[in-house]
């Protein structure tokens, strides 16, 4: 097929993927309850993605359709018990005082929906912490202090970038377990205690990650992101141990991406200020795109700490909801790749031996994270599926675009250092010039 009627074809069956309803059932014995995802209508017949919880729990999802005038709570349930079976586990235990970071830019609206949620969790003992990152209007700042002044501090971090913004919230932390979030995010209500409360009964783990889910599944490129896996890692529990890597992961550590994501980790904190915290010419608002929370992820691990993911903590992420933002995202996500890689051996030399070693393997993950993939939503393949398997469908086009990322990445990176040191030396200039004009 010539290359302009096969992108005439992935646009054709990028806009006949229909809307999917997403939802939330407890079951509890006999009993169920159905609920409508955040910011979601009640269930009607049609596609539903639903997330299903034993005793509160996530324990899977599935993706089921309700028939024209059935009982939605009935047709799911019987799908649910058959297909997640019993879950056993004890309760999370007693989490440390935690402080919550939220970084943000000129998102004011999504920012209230994701700090009432965090206001709103169980955890008996933390604080909130809003960083403002170069901001060109004073919306963010008013909104802290006209409606969370009294629950929630603000930080203003000048320097752009997720990771400059992640390690000025990291300065102001005054918990013994530091997390993160983003701003297009609805908390759970367990989120905080689930995602902090193994830092108490491990004291040598150095990060936790948590379950993404999607918030809403409207558009075709909401459904798209999440058919290809989202963010989510899965329903089993899992502890990464350096000193006792895992057999089934040959690239570890360098495989991050499948650790977690930076809208759902928590840090003990000082194990993050004694690796430096995040590298600033990484994250997204610098050329480098991305690769912040995956450069964190691997400096704990190189230094001995372990890193437990729960699907018991769980927040609600609002994918982006354009084709065009697909394809700054792919983008994005490959730049971010190489980029983190790029930044780990910059700042760790001594790693390198082992990424050498690991390099062809590596490469022919990548083929693989990147392979294009049949989108025709007729025979099913278009609608959600497990998470972190990469089956999924890709076009064509998102593929070439994470790939081009990937050869970017360690130009972003390098460029994104230019760029901080000349914001540095800026800031430092002003405000000598401040602090003469003061005399």
């Amino acid at each position: 097929m010539a290359r302009s009627a096969r992108a005439q074809e992935e646009i054709r069956r990028f806009l006949d993927i229909g809307a999917v309803q997403v939802a939330e059932l407890d079951l509890d014995g006999d009993e169920a309850v159905l609920r409508p995802g955040p910011g979601s209508p009640p269930v009607t017949h049609g596609e539903v993605f639903v997330l299903v919880r034993r005793g509160g729990r996530p324990v899977g999802t599935l993706l089921g359709r309700v028939p024209e005038g059935a009982d939605a709570k009935a047709v799911l349930a019987e799908r649910a018990r058959a297909e997640c079976g019993a879950a056993v586990f004890g309760g999370p235990g007693q989490p440390p005082f935690t402080t919550v970071v939220v970084a943000t830019r000129e998102r004011a609206g999504q920012l209230a929906r994701a700090l009432d949620s965090l206001l709103a969790q169980d955890h008996p003992r933390f604080e909130i912490v809003v960083v403002d990152n170069a901001p060109v209007t004073d919306e963010t700042r008013e909104l802290v202090e006209r409606k969370y002044a009294e629950r929630v501090r603000y930080v203003c971090e000048p320097v752009p970038g997720l990771a400059a913004a992640h390690n000025a919230g990291l300065d102001a932390v005054r918990g013994e377990v530091v997390a993160f979030t983003d701003d297009d995010v609805v908390a759970d209500p367990r989120w905080l205690t689930e995602l902090t409360a193994p830092f108490a009964a491990d004291a040598g783990l150095g990060c936790s990650t948590g379950l993404i889910l999607p918030a809403r599944l409207t558009t075709p490129a909401q459904v798209l992101l999440e058919s290809h896996g989202g963010f989510a890692k899965g329903f089993t529990p899992r502890t990464y141990d350096p000193a006792h890597p895992p057999g089934d992961e040959p690239l570890f550590p360098f495989t991050a991406g499948r650790f977690g994501s930076g809208a759902n980790m928590a840090f003990r904190t000082a194990v993050l200020r004694s690796v430096g915290g995040f590298d600033p010419a990484t994250g997204a608002g610098t050329a480098a795109r991305g690769g912040d929370d995956l450069y964190g992820f691997v400096r704990v691990l190189a230094q001995g700490h372990r890193l437990h993911y729960t699907p018991y903590a769980l927040v609600w992420h609002h994918h982006r909801e354009t084709w065009r933002d697909l394809e700054t995202q792919a983008y994005g996500y490959g730049a971010g790749l190489t980029a983190y890689l790029t930044a780990v051996l910059v700042n760790r030399p001594a790693l390198l031996p082992a990424f050498l070693a690991r390099l062809p393997r590596g490469l022919a993950h990548a083929r693989t994270l990147t392979a294009v993939r049949d989108t025709d939503p007729a025979d099913g393949t278009g609608a959600p599926g497990d998470h972190d398997e990469r089956t999924h469908p890709w076009p064509r086009r998102l593929s070439r675009l994470q790939r081009r990322g990937m050869v970017y990445g360690p130009v972003g990176y390098l460029r994104a250092r230019y760029a901080l040191r000349a914001a540095v030396r800026e800031q430092t200039a002003q405000r000598a010039k401040t602090a003469q004009g003061a005399r």
